[in-house]
């Protein structure tokens, strides 16, 4: 029987330990992949002045932000919460980048007033901020280049009919605000999508950028967002960050040279930093056979993991309880009233009632999403750090669903 290829520990810390000692359903993240993803972009983008922003959305735990920051990266917050929780984990203001998305007028002052970098995102937005602050608050642009990039279409955000961003066709707009109010754009921003496998694509995005860029005298910064894909089974390519990196950094030095001095280049990745590093570990609670089908029902569901509803995204599945038994083919199904397959047609060592089932790459966008739809309760985060499970936040209790409730005595 081959070796199973599906870890049973972390930093050697059994899962299964962990599964009992604190409960299922409960995300488990590795520390030391977070410091190691970070590393390898070094790495990969050595050959230039190299901002990191992680994208705070992916995962937000105080916890996880102080290791990134421990790292040497900074963030990328996409709501005035997100900054405070970035403030909560250390990080200065200079060290945050503000990239809202249609929010009232008002968010974007109080990030002002705290001292952080605001992207700006639209045309009325540069309007808005120009008329409130000319050149005294520098500012970044996000511009929309119209490349269709990226895996599921609901994470390409850098094409033509993308909220996101300013058309790179409405240039002209924008030069005529900046005049207008004299404003101090000292960054241009792009994201074309997430995984992006071919680095002609964040080429292409930068060549964009690189046009615009002749237009701003005063720029320190480019930033080409993220969007770098993993692996998500057996065989999945994932970028090539190294090939990316010598590739941009490359065109960038180029730029550089023909702009007259050396500016910094940003990237801003999520899912690379923490997909990887997370797991969720669930327990079964029934082996359903149909005449078609056979169901594992676990103590989970869309509530807690809605990628796959959500981008039709692939996470793998393995039993811990029986890593390396012979296997059988399940739809792994949540408890939720709503159609919740989280895997189907997967082979998994056989599985009873009662085993630990763990699903892998559920860093990214799992926590962050999760909600409490049927009044189910959020689940347990644990991070493995220096050997050691450490608790980083409790799971919910039934208290919790009522707390901002208003009961009136009807």
């Amino acid at each position: 029987m081959p070796v199973s290829q599906n870890p049973i520990s972390i930093q050697g810390v059994s899962l299964e330990s962990i599964s009992r000692k604190f409960g299922t359903p409960v995300y488990v993240y590795d520390g030391e992949k977070i410091i190691s993803q970070i590393e390898t972009l070094k790495q990969a983008f050595s050959e230039v002045p190299l901002k990191i922003k992680y994208a705070t959305k992916a995962l937000t735990n105080v916890n996880i932000l102080k290791l990134v920051k421990r790292a040497g990266a900074e963030v990328d917050a996409v709501s005035i919460e997100e900054i405070k929780i970035c403030m909560e984990a250390g990080f200065s203001a200079a060290e945050i980048m503000y990239t809202p998305s249609g929010v009232n007028f008002r968010e974007v002052q109080e990030a002002v007033e705290l001292g952080v970098m605001v992207n700006l995102d639209s045309i009325s937005l540069m309007e808005d901020f120009g008329a409130a602050y000319g050149n005294s608050i520098p500012a970044c642009i996000r511009i929309n280049p119209h490349i269709m990039a990226g895996g599921n279409e609901k994470i390409s955000v850098g094409h033509v009919q993308s909220k996101f961003g300013i058309s790179i066709e409405q240039l002209t707009d924008i030069l005529v605000i900046v005049k207008k109010f004299d404003l101090k754009i000292v960054g241009l921003h792009i994201h074309t999508g997430s995984d992006i496998l071919d680095a002609e694509i964040f080429l292409k995005g930068g060549n964009v950028l690189f046009e615009a860029a002749t237009n701003f005298p005063d720029l320190r910064f480019l930033d080409f967002g993220g969007g770098f894909k993993v692996t998500y089974k057996e065989g999945d390519p994932s970028t090539d960050v190294h090939e990316v990196g010598r590739i941009v950094s490359e065109a960038f030095q180029q730029f550089c040279t023909k702009y007259g001095r050396k500016l910094e280049l940003w990237i801003e990745p999520g899912k690379f930093l923490v997909s990887e590093s997370g797991y969720l570990i669930v327990e079964s609670n029934v082996v359903k056979n149909t005449p078609q089908l056979t169901f594992v029902g676990v103590d989970s569901g869309l509530n807690h993991l809605i990628r796959p509803m959500m981008y039709d995204a692939f996470h793998d599945v393995y039993n811990l309880s029986n890593i390396d038994g012979d296997q059988e083919t399940y739809n792994v199904v949540g408890y939720i009233c709503e159609t919740d397959t989280l895997a189907k047609n997967r082979k998994i060592g056989k599985v009873k009632k009662g085993d630990f089932l763990v699903f892998k790459n559920a860093g990214a966008y799992g926590f962050s999403m999760a909600s409490n739809y049927n009044s189910r309760l959020r689940p347990a985060e644990v991070l493995v750090w220096e050997g050691k499970a450490h608790l980083i936040r409790k799971r919910e209790e039934f208290h919790d669903l009522l707390r901002h409730q208003v009961i009136l005595d009807i």
